[in-house]
């Protein structure tokens, strides 16, 4: 059974008390745990840059996991698929009719596009594995400002609905869902995740909110949610901004756009961006899973099976070549499963070949290292997103952690 040394504890210690004051980032959490219990979790940091009055970052601050909720909606989908509500071959089309006739474009950059009617059906497949074509807009700016489908007000009797009217840039060219491929073929990253939150809600009769806390975050004893409660707000780290290579604490600056972060205005469960959670509890289920993927689970969320398939790559030559130059450090031969990001090869000093990881727009990461037996997380909340500071430091987390296991 892997474990951490007193010496690698150390290790670790020492260098996120110097990351933390160094002044590179904001305050930041790491932890890792292993299918028995959570071998390491420390927090460092005030919980907005800049203020030590605003008290220290600890392992229980909440953070904004962004797009780490998308595993989340894509274990709520599985669940109701083990349980024969729907298949993966199951048409999107039968739960919303604006995937009825989906168009393919020849160029999603431009503004007056020339299309084609896509040949193949958008099953739930495509969207568990981001094969759909579906994809966020292409934004010079989208570093530091989230798509408008996500930014803009909550339609609080039909989300849904205006949801894919956003999305729909032109609706006037081309009123159908508009895919940037033919479905199967490729990988984008985009709006996939929260169409199959909607599915769940559609099919179990609850918000994406009450399915989570049912059937996920009450069985593991988590708490998370997608409104801002005063709870969860109580603890939160801040986000802060970095201009110009300088840190100053965030207050939504003109340039920068986020999440409805009212929980009186929000009626819109977004499964691919807009979870609250600490990252301790997002580790409780990274442990779980690696306890399903063992066979030693108490009660899983999951079959042994399921779980196993969310570690097989599942894309095409071009998807995986997608995967690649959209995550970019990352060893290339990237892959995607039904739910997570995957390596297919060894990463020297850090996770293993067939390792699943994701991360989150706005500071946070995390990967599931099913051959070492080893999960963690890492999290800050810095726009505009991809901050180089901050993948340094957590690039040198990971390497101590497995430096230090024994």
């Amino acid at each position: 059974m892997v474990k951490l040394t007193p010496s690698g504890k150390d290790a670790l210690d020492n260098l996120i008390a110097s990351a933390a004051h160094g002044g590179k980032i904001p305050g930041f959490v790491f932890g890792a745990t292993t299918a028995d219990e959570e071998i390491y979790f420390k927090g460092s940091g005030n919980k907005v840059f800049g203020d030590p009055s605003s008290g220290e970052v600890d392992p229980d601050s909440t953070l904004w996991v962004c797009s780490q909720t998308k595993m989340i909606a894509h274990i709520a989908a599985l669940q109701l698929i083990e349980q024969g509500k729907f298949t993966q071959s199951t048409p999107v089309s039968e739960f919303f009719p604006e995937f009825a006739n989906p168009i393919v474009l020849d160029d999603i950059s431009s503004t007056s596009p020339s299309f084609k009617q896509a040949k193949t059906v958008v099953t739930v497949k495509h969207l568990l594995n981001f094969s759909s074509g579906l994809y966020y807009p292409v934004d010079r700016d989208a570093a530091s400002r989230m798509p408008n489908a996500y930014a803009e007000a909550h339609d609080m009797q039909d989300p849904h609905s205006t949801f894919f009217k956003t999305v729909k840039v032109n609706e006037e060219i081309c009123p159908e869902s508009r895919l940037k491929f033919e479905p199967g073929t490729d990988f984008a990253y985009g709006y996939s995740s929260d169409v199959l939150g909607f599915i769940v809600e559609k099919v179990s009769g609850k918000t994406l909110e009450q399915y989570f806390q049912d059937h996920i975050f009450k069985p593991l004893g988590m708490k998370g949610s997608f409104y801002l409660t005063p709870e969860l707000e109580e603890n939160m780290l801040s986000l802060t901004y970095r201009r110009n290579g300088v840190l100053e604490a965030w207050n939504y600056q003109p340039e920068t756009t986020v999440i409805e972060r009212d929980p009186t205005k929000v009626s819109r469960h977004l499964g691919g961006v807009g979870l609250y959670i600490s990252l301790r509890h997002y580790l409780t289920l990274l442990r779980h899973l690696l306890q399903i993927h063992a066979g030693t689970a108490t009660n899983p969320i999951l079959k042994q099976e399921t779980v196993h398939e969310m570690f097989v790559p599942t894309l095409t030559d071009a998807g995986s070549k997608s995967v690649d130059m959209f995550t970019v450090v990352v060893p290339p031969g990237g892959q995607w499963s039904t739910a997570l990001a995957l390596t297919t090869t060894d990463w020297p000093k850090r996770r293993r070949k067939g390792s699943a990881f994701w991360s989150g727009w706005a500071g946070t990461y995390f990967w599931i290292d099913p051959t070492t037996g080893i999960a963690a997380v890492f999290g800050t909340q810095i726009i505009p997103t991809r901050d180089i500071e901050v993948i340094k430091t957590f690039a040198s987390c990971e390497e101590t952690l497995y430096a230090g296991l024994a």
